[in-house]
């Protein structure tokens, strides 16, 4: 017998490749959210207020070269937010070969230097950024007293992220998919002391 899903969202279009950094973008949309159905739910820290930083480009250019003259830059947007609800990573596409168009909760593992990283798409068509995948590490963010804590975390998670562990290209040193998850257990647990 083959378990299907009771439901499983529709395929979206293919996501646009995002030219500019999108971070004010990224604030717009989680400021929406906050607004529309977060801002009374009892697990928001109070203390936090919607920050998107450290975005940038990371990774090879997929279907289309960069354009230099532009000054465009290789790769998809990696960068984090930081919210009363969650703090978390975000994977934009920017014409990339990280991004990959994905339904609505499915979940991917993303390439880092670090290693794989689990991310989760969202798509909401009427949005203004309408694709976009995200990674959560903390959620309900409590433990952070200040926005400056938070931002701390955020940057340094963002950091070890795209900073090599020094792991050979030995196959036998992947990680299996019981050693992905301590893996990704390991990364988290750096900023848990914040």
């Amino acid at each position: 017998m083959i378990r299907r899903r009771a439901f499983e969202a529709a395929q979206p279009p293919p996501a646009t490749p995002i030219d500019e950094n999108p971070a004010r973008r990224v604030e717009a949309r989680y400021l929406h959210l906050w607004a529309t159905s977060m801002r009374d739910l009892p697990f928001v820290n109070p203390a936090l207020s919607i920050e998107a930083l450290g975005f940038r480009r990371h990774g090879p250019a997929g279907g289309r070269m960069a354009d230099k003259t532009r000054g465009d830059t290789a790769g998809d947007w990696i960068g984090a937010i930081i919210t009363p609800w969650v703090i978390g990573l975000l994977l934009l596409p920017g014409g990339g070969v990280l991004w990959s168009d994905r339904r609505p909760g499915e979940r991917c593992h993303v390439e880092f230097p670090i290693g794989p990283i689990e991310f989760i798409a969202d798509y909401e068509a009427e949005a203004d950024l309408p694709a976009y995948q995200y990674c959560p590490l903390f959620a309900p963010p409590s433990s952070f007293a200040s926005q400056i804590a938070a931002q701390a975390a955020a940057t340094a998670a963002l950091a070890a992220l795209l900073t090599a562990t020094g792991a050979s290209d030995d196959p036998a040193s992947k990680p299996t998919a019981g050693r992905r998850e301590s893996s990704r257990r390991a990364f988290l647990r750096r900023f848990v002391k914040v």
